[in-house]
């Protein structure tokens, strides 16, 4: 998972991350609502809830929608909700991954495609990217005052396939910094239950898709890439955008 923060970076600066907090709450609405759906009303038996709690929490959303959030979810008036996937391609032949949950794909489909086809990508196949991206679980969290090497020991044995320290400046441990924990799919949920007996709450957490691929783009290729992601992004239907754009030195600097 080399690289793995680097490439996050990038996609946090240039518009990853929803800015309007009214749309965040739409988006964590409709995830409760599958996680409710396919995993009951128990968060501590549901790991896909308990990551969409700390995900209303680290946004701020009041209690009371998540409790509504959860009790219309489990009713027989829970709204329709599919979870749909689509792949295609950016300019400079980036690989795009769109993560949707809708009550109408037509409209979906329609919105997405406008949004490749506005930038210059293309929308392609269903299956087009299976050997780009890997479904894997990510738990991101302070690195505070610990002792690096028993730290990742406890997290391996847990079922962490890797874990990476990005620190500050100061290059010290107990300084200010960010550890990512990468896991398979299958035991996302054992070490989400590590980290609550350890009395730790990640800041973020969750099943992403990492790119086993990347593509080096020129900075005018990149703009254009991060406008159509921001586009999709803005989509209620939308939940989450990847792409497997390459970290280098020109982009950082382009990105401060």
């Amino acid at each position: 998972m080399s690289g793995h923060s680097k490439w996050k970076n990038i996609k946090d600066r240039k518009g990853a991350q929803d800015a309007k907090k009214g749309q965040a709450f739409t988006k964590i609405i409709k995830e409760i609502a599958v996680a409710v759906k396919t995993g009951g009303v128990d968060a501590e038996a549901n790991p896909r809830l308990r990551s969409a709690l700390l995900s209303a929490r680290s946004v701020n959303m009041p209690k009371d929608n998540i409790d509504r959030a959860i009790k219309k979810a489990s009713g027989a008036d829970a709204d329709s909700l599919q979870e749909i996937t689509y792949e295609g391609y950016g300019p400079g032949g980036v690989a795009i991954f769109v993560e949707c949950t809708t009550d109408n794909n037509v409209r979906t489909i329609s919105n997405v495609r406008a949004c490749f086809s506005k930038y210059g990508g293309s929308v392609g196949k269903d299956g087009c990217l299976q050997f780009v991206f890997a479904r894997k679980g990510v738990f991101t969290l302070p690195i505070g005052k610990i002792d690096e090497d028993d730290w990742t020991m406890s997290m391996i044995d847990a079922g962490a396939e890797d874990v990476e320290f990005d620190r500050d400046t100061s290059g010290e441990i107990e300084g200010g910094g960010t550890i990512t924990v990468t896991t398979a799919m299958e035991d996302f949920g054992k070490v989400q239950k590590k980290f609550a007996e350890m009395g730790i709450e990640p800041k973020e957490s969750g099943l992403q898709r990492i790119p086993s691929d990347t593509k080096k783009v020129d900075t005018r290729s990149f703009e254009t890439l991060m406008k159509l992601i921001e586009k999709l992004e803005e989509d209620d239907d939308v939940q989450k955008v990847y792409h497997n754009i390459e970290y280098s030195e020109e982009l950082a600097n382009y990105c401060k």
